[in-house]
């Protein structure tokens, strides 16, 4: 792990493993946003944003005087990271376990290391899984093409 993404945590900087910023965000400093900003932003649902919270895979999430919630650039940032770890079919408690691991500090990097060079195994094997998978799908591909075309010759005989 990198030093941004402590950074991430504490409001220093951007997790440059989450990937660009999305839509329009605001500059750090007036980066206030409401829930369902962060909905359109993210095309995440409000009860996935609060539920996130709830389990512990969101950090703190700031409030106004009234209660809202009030979302950060660092928080999106941390989404768009959530986001990607989803898609390696990571399942939520990892995840949380992450999380949880990034809030404890710089002394979990081995665990941290650990739990996404496993991530990374299992989305390898995924991955040659799906080349195999693809690969039967081009020959059945070549089949019809090749099949089609002789029907077609037959035909114009």
């Amino acid at each position: 792990m990198t030093v941004t993404e402590t950074e991430t945590t504490t409001g220093t900087g951007a997790d440059t493993c989450a990937g660009p910023p999305q839509g329009d965000r605001r500059p750090d400093g007036a980066d206030k946003y409401t829930i369902s900003e962060v909905v359109a932003l993210t095309g995440l649902t409000a009860h996935t944003l609060r539920w996130y919270e709830r389990i512990g895979l969101m950090p703190h999430i700031d409030r106004s005087h009234t209660g809202q919630r009030r979302y950060s650039n660092r928080d999106l940032d941390w989404l768009a990271l959530v986001g990607k770890l989803r898609l390696t079919g990571m399942p939520v408690a990892d995840m949380v376990r992450y999380a949880e691991l990034v809030r404890e500090g710089d002394h979990t990097y081995t665990e941290r290391f650990e739990l996404l060079m496993q991530t990374r195994e299992d989305v390898l094997s995924r991955i040659a899984e799906l080349q195999g998978t693809l690969a039967v799908l081009d020959r059945k591909i070549g089949f019809y093409a090749d099949a089609g075309r002789a029907l077609a010759s037959e035909r114009a005989r």
